[in-house]
């Protein structure tokens, strides 16, 4: 018996691996296409720059949890508006998911006719805060196998209050907020900007919803809230 349950979890853990790795295949050749094909032309040294600063963290973020926490790959590869189960969070995350993507895709379009004019330090300062974004968003991680891409809780669950827990409640959005400014910039656009703030709404619109439903579901977070003031900016909001 022990032997078949070792079985089933070696082969639970390959298809998770698998369904990972395919996933984060199909996120790197997505984003390829959604910075240069508006450009129309690879000589576009902002999008390689923004392409490596994304790809290279997200590589290595998702190869170390897949070999030190497979729990939380598994919960994070379920994500999007299908695998929300609240239709007002179906809702949120189909707005979130195309101005995410217009945030990628419309400064390609801003290069090609030349609307925007920002500085080599601005576009690298971009890059930047993009990489920033992202290791914020691993030290979640590595603090919360708890993470999952959509809003729920785990029977298990417990809050989290060490590590960027214990400076914001949403420490997550926060690092996805330094990220997103900085990714226009990097792309060198001033226009992508507007759809960051779209999406910022959007973002906000989630957390809130998203802290009712821990408020109600999660024991112990009325009390972490009121040890924890802020919810993504420290000592702000």
């Amino acid at each position: 018996m022990n032997v078949i349950k070792k079985e089933n979890h070696q082969t639970h853990s390959i298809i998770v691996k698998r369904k990972a790795v395919v996933g984060l295949t199909g996120l790197l050749l997505v984003l390829w296409v959604l910075i240069f094909i508006p450009v129309w032309n690879v000589a576009y040294w902002q999008g390689w720059a923004f392409f490596l600063a994304f790809s290279v963290p997200v590589t290595i973020i998702s190869f170390y949890f897949l070999n030190h926490d497979l729990r939380l790959i598994e919960t994070r590869v379920k994500a999007g508006p299908i695998a929300e189960k609240e239709i007002k969070q179906k809702i949120i995350q189909t707005f979130a998911g195309f101005f995410f993507i217009c945030v990628i895709l419309f400064p390609g379009i801003d290069h090609r006719f030349g609307w925007s004019n920002v500085s080599l330090f601005l576009s690298i300062f971009g890059d930047i805060l993009v990489i920033l974004g992202l290791c914020i968003v691993f030290f979640v991680f590595r603090e919360n196998t708890y993470a999952s891409g959509t809003i729920e809780v785990n029977k298990e669950q417990n809050v989290v209050q060490t590590g960027p827990y214990s400076i914001v409640r949403h420490p997550m959005y926060s690092g996805a907020f330094v990220m997103l400014v900085g990714t226009p910039l990097a792309l060198g656009s001033w226009w992508g900007l507007i759809f960051v703030f779209l999406l910022f709404i959007i973002i906000i619109w989630r957390l809130f919803d998203e802290e009712m439903f821990l408020l109600k579901n999660l024991p112990g977070y009325t009390s972490y809230c009121q040890k924890v003031r802020f919810r993504l900016i420290p000592f702000i909001w």
